[in-house]
């Protein structure tokens, strides 16, 4: 009987740690785009503030971020343009994406200065979910998330 309560006790506190997790499923807080390989303008920006209360640790990356994703991305890649998204802040933010193939990736300092910037050389079709974190739980930050297949922030 013991061992029953406690395997149901661990399970609903997985359930709980699920649910506090970045939920790909939501909608977007800052809207969603359908862009073809060769869009233009190039880069496509979209203004968002940066952070959450949410560790992205559970996922493998670093920094705070909310629950739903900050920006989605349809995206019809073509057959030779990289995907490269970055974000331009005054603080040091970080990315996290779950990509099409519901792998994550994540960065923090890949692009100019403290901005992140994560390139996907060979692009898949699909669904991008963009999370933009900050390093501090709760805190925002003003931050221009950038998708290019010409450059980086």
């Amino acid at each position: 009987m013991f061992r029953t309560m406690l395997t149901a006790a661990v399970a609903v506190s997985a359930l709980a740690v699920a649910a506090e997790a970045q939920n790909y499923s939501l909608s977007p807080t800052y809207g969603t785009v359908s862009l073809n390989s060769g869009f233009s303008p190039d880069p496509y920006i979209v203004n968002v503030q940066a952070g959450g209360s949410i560790s992205a640790s559970n996922v493998g990356c670093a920094g705070y971020i909310a629950n739903a994703p900050d920006f989605r991305i349809n995206y019809s890649a073509g057959s030779s343009l990289p995907l490269i998204i970055s974000v331009n802040a005054s603080a040091d933010t970080t990315l996290v994406i779950n990509t099409p193939s519901g792998g994550w990736s994540c960065n923090d300092d890949g692009g100019n200065g403290t901005n992140p910037s994560i390139r996907f050389n060979s692009p898949q079709s699909g669904q991008y979910d963009i999370w933009v974190g900050t390093y501090s739980s709760g805190g925002t930050q003003p931050s221009q998330l950038h998708i290019s297949e010409l450059y980086s922030q």
